[in-house]
């Protein structure tokens, strides 16, 4: 992973080869097609291990806002120069490529199923509606998140990720008494 890092940062990710790798790593190539099928997923795997996103912790503390925090961290980790390398790497790519499932299996995915642990306990936690298609959230929040970070058409920051959750969110959250819908009523129709 050193050695990958190392020659991404002194020559972008296009310029990774399981060979230069080998080479500056000092084992031969079966070594390193042992962990990895290709240079696209040692190049993820290098990218993503360095600038990680923390899993998000259950605990207490709410659901909604444990994935507003999620969100922040992913929008953070693209803010760096590796996230940039990242984007500049998939965006190049064919979305069958490579480098484009390894990123979607190693990033994408993880954040989506990390994303679906917190919505379902806004659920059970009373949260959320029950009646509500996650999957779809799901396609909502990190869908725009991801269009956005590839297209560059906007900011990607923390402004995006409580604008998104805002709207995306607004109408499937459970209305307390106050706000002039029943709980209980809600509660009874779920």
């Amino acid at each position: 992973m050193e050695a990958a890092r190392q020659m991404i940062a002194e020559n972008g990710p296009t310029s990774l080869t399981v060979e230069g790798i080998a080479a500056r790593a000092g084992v031969g190539k079966p070594t390193i097609y042992r962990w990895w099928p290709d240079r696209h997923s040692v190049a993820m795997a290098a990218l993503m291990e360095s600038e990680s996103v923390p899993a998000v912790a259950g605990g207490g503390k709410s659901a909604l806002r444990s994935l507003h925090r999620q969100l922040q961290r992913v929008v953070s980790l693209f803010a760096t120069p590796v996230g940039r390398n990242v984007t500049t790497m998939i965006a190049s790519a064919d979305s069958e490529s490579e480098l484009s499932k390894a990123f979607r299996n190693h990033f994408v995915l993880a954040r989506r199923e990390e994303g679906r642990a917190l919505l379902q306990r806004a659920i059970e936690t009373g949260e959320m509606r029950r009646d509500v298609n996650v999957e779809i959230v799901l396609d909502m929040i990190y869908g725009a998140l991801f269009f956005r970070l590839l297209m560059g058409h906007a900011a990607l920051n923390d402004e995006l990720v409580r604008q998104l959750l805002k709207e995306a969110l607004r109408g499937m959250r459970v209305q307390s008494a106050e706000n002039g819908a029943s709980v209980d009523r809600l509660k009874q129709r779920g």
